[in-house]
């Protein structure tokens, strides 16, 4: 006779499945008046204590029975199906009798004449049950067990939407019903009273209350064994709507020796569940658990503190640390409902408004979305240190989900406070942001001034990215057929009228415009040569290489290689990246050997130098070079391998590639 354990926290309907079940009529035919229920909070936890209990409800009459050898000759009589209730208050293996228990308990259930059937909010029970965990009801039937109890039959979209924010915890249900039931309050009147109280409302004048539940659960042995960091962590996981990420517990809480076997008991006490990699918990313990005063909860503080910890780490493509950023994505609810308490706990904290611009940069990065922070920024006073980042990330974040009017409108206002401010890299950070935006708008005039603006301001504060920066934005600003116009521009700014070829050079690139965007870079070659700017000279020709290679012109690239040396002569930093760019065509070409000793050679060079992480890039390079060395490619004639199978399965003649 198979006996079986129903596991699941507190409230979530383990009693009222096993008296529906001993009430059953199927049961009832089966074992008659031999359904006992045992209700094990009701006594202390000891096996005299039990096996009294035992002995009492079933009928053997034994009086103070010492083990379960007395019981079983009446326990084998007959059939019979005993339900021992909250199992929890005598199994708990933290309790002082609770292997002794345990024991019992377990050889009960190898009685072949009972048919047991344990609830417990802990997952230790005898190892022949069948165990069943209990989820949480349904929509359909929160909703027939709320309006049965509530009393009415015309159902509201508020009373679902509570319902859902319950989780569908049945205890909760049944007490909000109750409540409402028994106070006569019409929806509207309970939807009031669930926004201002929440959780707390859940307290029937019978004394019957979720709190009771879940202290109860609290109160258990293995949970006070704990130690006195358990009820902090579980006040955390409690505070995030998502919940712990399980692989993220080391470094939030690294002060907290055993929080793995803490979060483990956790879970066998039916106080957390795991879901999408979260350690999580039902909503109503969430509603009472989480810290009331989060600024006087000494452990939140400190979770915050490495969040925002996290948050600052670099984040701009192609720098160390903006893959690993990408934790955004998962836990970006998470840190959301922490700016939004903090921001509202701690209004003037400038570290809480910094950890709000990054978390929104990592964002625009990652998973471009609006944010609830929106209406909290564009309240800040205008005098407040952080308001216009906070303004400036909110308009790109607006921005990125196509609203280009309210970006602008945002840009505007964050144009005008950097200005007040005399922050001049910002305002042409701003500038150039804001030309963006034109662009998409099709202001194409006002962006072109916009671009050209931050271009002359980076200038002055001698920042070449910046400047670089804008000439890009000024070339996208040029439709294809507007591009000669840029001949109006003023050619005493040399430096500009070179970049922005350069940069146009790029566009057309990208196009597939080849010819178009060898035109360009060599219209900025010759304004580079006739300032004599070599650096100049030798990445616009840098450019040209990687072009030339990229269509398979490769005695173009090569040609290319040896004029841009003439520029690196004087410059041994110059030197190694035009050793590692010859490389580069070598590999393209298939000719290892010859890319082997170019890229050994600018090792070399950037080694004595000191650049270290173009050693490591060169390195990187030679391993791809060296693996394609161990795995050949190449086959008759030195062509590689895929062009000569091209060739052959289509019944082609081979191609004549001459001396080459």
């Amino acid at each position: 006779m198979k006996s079986v354990a129903l596991i699941g926290a507190g409230g979530i309907g383990k009693t009222s499945i096993a008296l529906t079940v001993l009430h059953h009529d199927r049961i009832k035919r089966r074992f008659g008046e031999d359904r006992r229920f045992i209700r094990c909070d009701q006594f202390p936890a000891t096996p005299a204590h039990f096996l009294a209990r035992l002995s009492k409800v079933t009928g053997a009459d034994v009086e103070n029975p010492e083990d379960l050898a007395s019981l079983r000759p009446f326990l084998s009589s007959k059939e019979m199906a005993i339900v021992i209730d909250n199992a929890e208050s005598i199994l708990d293996p933290q309790g002082t009798h609770g292997r002794e228990i345990y024991n019992i308990v377990e050889e009960l259930s190898r009685l072949e004449t009972v048919c047991l059937c344990i609830t417990s909010r802990i997952s230790t029970t005898p190892r022949g049950c069948k165990t069943l965990i209990i989820p949480t009801l349904s929509m359909e039937a929160a909703c027939d067990t709320f309006y049965r109890i509530y009393g009415h039959d015309e159902r509201s979209d508020s009373v679902s939407n509570i319902l859902e924010r319950l989780d569908f915890h049945p205890l909760s249900i049944t007490l909000l019903a109750t409540v409402a039931h028994h106070n006569r309050w019409d929806t509207d009147r309970l939807s009031r009273e669930w926004e201002s109280r929440r959780t707390d409302i859940l307290r029937t004048e019978y004394n019957e209350s979720l709190a009771t539940t879940i202290e109860l659960s609290l109160a258990s042995p293995t949970f006070r064994d704990l130690g006195p960091d358990a009820r902090d962590l579980l006040e955390i996981v409690a505070f995030f709507p998502q919940g712990v990420d399980k692989d993220n517990t080391d470094w939030l809480f690294p002060a907290i020796s055993n929080r793995e076997d803490t979060f483990d008991k956790f879970r066998i006490l039916s106080l957390t569940y795991q879901s999408n990699g979260f350690i999580t918990m039902l909503s109503p313990f969430r509603e009472y658990l989480h810290p009331k005063d989060p600024k006087l909860s000494p452990l939140l503080c400190t979770t915050k503190d490495h969040y925002f910890s996290r948050l600052s780490a670099e984040i701009s493509p192609g720098n160390p640390g903006f893959s690993e950023a990408s934790w955004i994505m998962s836990e970006d609810v998470n840190i959301e409902h922490l700016l939004n308490i903090f921001t509202s706990v701690d209004p003037t904290s400038a570290n809480i408004w910094d950890a709000c611009c990054h978390f929104m940069e990592h964002l625009y990065r990652h998973k471009p979305r609006l944010v609830t922070l929106g209406p909290k920024i564009k309240g800040l006073p205008d005098d407040h240190p952080s308001k216009p980042q906070c303004l400036f990330e909110l308009s790109r974040l607006f921005g990125s989900v196509g609203n280009y009017t309210e970006s602008r409108r945002l840009q505007v206002h964050t144009l005008e406070l950097w200005k007040k401010r005399g922050r001049d890299f910002d305002v042409a950070e701003t500038l150039l942001s804001l030309s963006e935006t034109s662009r998409h708008l099709e202001h194409r005039q006002e962006g072109i001034h916009q671009a050209r603006e931050a271009y002359t301001i980076f200038g002055r504060l001698n920042s070449t990215d910046g400047q670089e920066r804008s000439m890009r934005q000024l070339a996208s600003l040029y439709g294809d057929d507007q591009l000669e116009v840029i001949s109006t521009l003023d050619e005493g700014q040399k430096h500009m009228y070179c970049q922005l070829y350069r940069a146009i050079g790029y566009i057309y690139h990208s196009q597939g415009k080849i010819e178009r965007a060898i035109d360009r870079f060599e219209a900025a070659l010759e304004i580079a040569s006739s300032c004599e700017w070599h650096d100049q000279q030798f990445w616009i020709l840098h450019t040209m290489v990687e072009l030339f290679s990229d269509e398979g012109m490769f005695d173009d690239a090569h040609a290319h290689v040896e004029r841009a040396k003439l520029h690196a002569a004087n410059d041994p930093y110059l030197l190694g990246c035009a050793m590692e760019l010859l490389a580069q065509v070598f590999y393209e070409q298939h000719r290892l050997n010859e890319a082997k000793s170019e890229v050994l050679r600018a090792v070399g060079m950037f080694e004595k130098l000191g650049k270290m992480q173009n050693v490591e890039s060169c390195r990187e390079f030679l391993q791809d070079i060296e693996a394609g060395m161990e795995s050949p490619e190449l086959d008759l004639n030195g062509e590689p391998l895929n062009t000569v199978l091209f060739f052959v399965l289509n019944n082609s003649p081979f191609p004549d590639r001459g001396a080459q």
